[in-house]
C-alpha cells in the first residue's frame, strides 16, 4: 500500500519561508509533484521532479521562489517556500505518479496516481 505523508506546514509571515516534506512508502521508482488547494478552487499544479531530479516542472507562480527536490534514499521530497506571498495559503499535497510528460500533462491532477493528506500552509500579510 502507497501512502505519502506530508509534513512542514505552518505559519510564516509575508517574505518568510517553510520548508514541506512527503515521506513516501510503497513506492521506490516515481515522480513526485507538488499541488496546493484553496477552499472552493480546483487543485493547484506548483512543481513536480522526477525520479533522477534531472526533469523538473514549476507552475510560473512560484518559479523562483519554490523549490522541488528529493532524496531516494529516505524516499522523500521536499519543497522549499522562499518568499511566501499570501497568496500561497493553501493545503499542500504531495502526490506520486509513474513516468513524465509534458508540463500541461503533468499539471493535470488526474495524471497522478497517490496523494498525501495534505499540510496546511498560512502566510500572513
Amino acid at each position: 500500500q502507497v501512502q505519502l505523508v506530508e509534513s512542514g506546514g505552518g505559519l510564516a509571515q509575508a517574505g518568510g519561508s517553510l520548508r514541506l516534506s512527503c515521506a513516501v512508502s510503497g513506492r521506490t521508482f516515481y515522480t513526485m509533484g507538488w499541488f496546493r488547494q484553496t477552499p472552493g478552487k480546483e487543485r493547484e499544479f506548483v512543481a513536480a521532479i522526477t525520479y533522477s531530479s534531472l526533469n523538473i516542472y514549476y507552475a510560473n507562480s512560484v518559479k523562483g521562489r519554490f523549490t522541488i527536490s528529493r532524496d531516494n534514499a529516505k524516499n522523500t521530497g521536499y519543497l522549499q517556500m522562499n518568499s511566501l506571498k499570501p497568496e500561497d495559503t493553501a493545503v499542500y499535497y504531495c502526490a506520486e505518479a509513474p513516468g513524465w510528460g509534458t508540463l500541461a500533462e503533468m499539471a493535470v491532477p488526474t495524471r497522478w496516481r497517490s496523494w498525501g493528506q495534505g499540510t496546511q500552509v498560512t502566510v500572513s500579510s
